[in-house]
């Protein structure tokens, strides 16, 4: 029992290292190659491989929206830029600019939802 706490007191140590003394781990272990362009996540998995670790959870992959579709966000869009005449009709820097930033990053969401 106490091997298993050593073993799972390592990994935890693993997952709390900087990169550079991840490096420094995997330089250690003959077998690993590439180890210098490798980002923090992929020196973790090729140290628990090498050390034969069992991973339990995967590495944290990108989790997308599924709800909302691009027809959805261009009309949004046409609706956040309709409010942004009517604030300029009123005169308001403040609600112009808000909406500015609003428009501008639901457009980059249409650009990431078309990529993808």
């Amino acid at each position: 029992m106490a091997a298993k706490e050593t073993q799972d007191r390592k990994e935890k140590d693993l997952e709390q290292m900087t990169v550079k003394e991840l490096r420094a781990v995997a330089a250690e272990t003959a077998d690993l190659a590439g180890i210098h362009a490798m980002r923090k996540a992929e020196l973790l998995a090729a140290i628990k491989e090498a050390r034969g670790i069992k991973e339990e959870k995967p590495l944290r992959e990108k989790v997308e929206k599924t709800g909302v579709t691009v027809k959805q966000l261009k009309a949004k869009i046409v609706e956040l830029k309709r409010k942004r005449e009517e604030a300029r009709e009123e005169k308001d820097r403040r609600m112009i600019e808000i909406l500015r930033r609003r428009i501008n990053r639901v457009k980059k969401r249409t650009r990431k939802l078309s990529q993808a």
